[in-house]
Formats: C-alpha cells, structure tokens, sequence
C-alpha cells in the first residue's frame, strides 16, 4: 500500500484537481485507490461526486468508526472517497486537545485492500495537514508556474524535512508537479526551468496545462479521465499517474 499526501500551504496551485484526477487514473489502471478529503472545503469530495458527505474524514479521526464503514464508491472504477463534510473545520482545534494528535489519521489506515490511498491536505499547516503528512509515506507537491514558485515550494520542502525529523521517519518526496503550465508564457517556462534544476531528480516529467476541460470538470462531479478523457488535462494527468506508480514502485523495491 503506498499513501500519497497532495500538499501545498499555497492555495489556488492545482492541489485538489491533481490529487482527484492522479487517485482517478490510478484506479482506471485496475489499482484500487481510496481518495481521502482532508481539506475542510470538500472539493475533492464534490469533485468525485460524493453522494452522502455525513460521515467521512471527521468521524474516522475523532471517533472510533473504522475505515470501511466511511468509504463509499464513485463512478470510477475501483475508485472509492472518505469524504470531507462540515464537521472537519472543527477539527483543527478539536485535534489541538486530543490525544495522538498527529497521528489518529496514520493509526486508521492499517490492513486495507487499497493499493493506494491519495490524501489530499488544505492548503495550510495545521493539524490536518500534519496528520496527511505523518499517514503518509510520500509527498506530491503541486507547483502553479508563476512567480514565487520557487520560494514557496522552499519553505515546504523544510517543513517536510521537520516533519520526517521529528514524526515520520518514512516521509519523502515523492515529485514535484507543475501545473497550470502554459508553453507560451516565458514566465512559465522559466518557473519550469527554475523548479527543474532546483529538484531535478524529484520534479515530474509530464506537465498538467492550463485546461478549459479541467476547470469544467468538478461542477459535474466527475474527474477529468471521466468527463473529458481524450482532452489535453486528461492525456497529462494519465501520463503523471503512471509516472507516480514507476516512482512508488520504485521506491517500495529500494526499501525492501
């Protein structure tokens, strides 16, 4: 089982988008893949199209319910959603006072049949961003192409580095995803220069462009792969997914 975090303390980068539409095509490969909501907006939640949001991520972390009595499936094969409902805004001080604070998410996830698990954080650095982090084994950290990329992506590259010093030993970046790209925007191509030869063995190779199709999709409920799968938003995301499992399958193999 491999646990992926999708995080960012900058909103607006991609984050949730790239985390439905990789748990999307992971799953369209035949891997069975859980998409965890640990952001308290609930997009991504919506953005599989989530039929009943009235237990979900909250009620697997501050109560005793197990996993499988909270999942439910989607209409993406071997797709199933822990959803994000409103009660997860509270959690944050809620958790401040509980006991295993940072780590009741990791102690849940235990003996599942998922292949994968895609846990998408908000896009701060709080309790809930923390838990995803600790829960998981590897980092994606999606990067829009604009300036202060680099410097962003700077400070959570450290706070990662807190993180597996004082938590989770286990945590590494997994690759660094640019999105938003546009090939015909100097500044865009710069930033990818820049990221690239900042962290050139961990920034992915495919790029997710800037897509009228990605934007469309989440008012239908629906990841990109389902709505518009031969679009350009489509085709890249397929292509980073399978760059995800040759780097986590890659990674399981150098630590067996």
């Amino acid at each position: 089982m491999s646990v992926i975090a999708f995080t960012n303390q900058k909103g607006g980068v991609g984050k949730t988008t790239s985390a439905i539409n990789v748990a999307a095509e992971l799953a369209l490969a035949g891997h069975p893949t859980l998409l965890i909501d640990a952001d308290p907006q609930g997009n991504a939640s919506s953005g599989v199209g989530a039929k009943d949001r009235t237990r979900g991520t909250y009620e697997l972390l501050m109560s005793d319910t197990p996993l499988r009595e909270l999942t439910q499936s989607t209409s993406v094969n071997n797709l199933d959603v822990l959803a994000a409902n409103e009660h997860l805004a509270g959690a944050e001080v809620e958790l401040s006072q509980a006991e295993g604070r940072y780590v009741r998410l990791a102690r849940k996830l235990n003996n599942t049949h998922y292949r994968y698990i895609i846990i998408d954080c908000p896009p701060s650095l709080g309790f809930l961003s923390i838990n995803g982090m600790v829960a998981a084994r590897h980092v994606i950290i999606p990067v829009q192409c604009e300036y202060y990329a680099l410097e962003g992506l700077s400070r959570l590259s450290d706070t990662l580095k807190k993180v597996k010093r004082s938590l989770n030993p286990d945590l590494e970046l997994l690759g660094v995803l640019l999105t938003m790209y546009d090939r015909r925007l100097k500044l865009a191509q710069q930033v990818e220069a820049d990221v690239r030869r900042h962290f050139p063995d961990r920034t992915f190779q495919a790029v997710i462009p800037r897509s009228v199709r990605l934007a469309e999709a989440p008012s239908f409920g629906k990841p990109v792969s389902v709505f518009a799968r031969l679009s350009r938003g489509g085709n890249a995301y397929k292509t980073v997914a399978e760059e995800v499992h040759v780097r986590a399958e890659q990674r399981a193999w150098q630590r067996a």
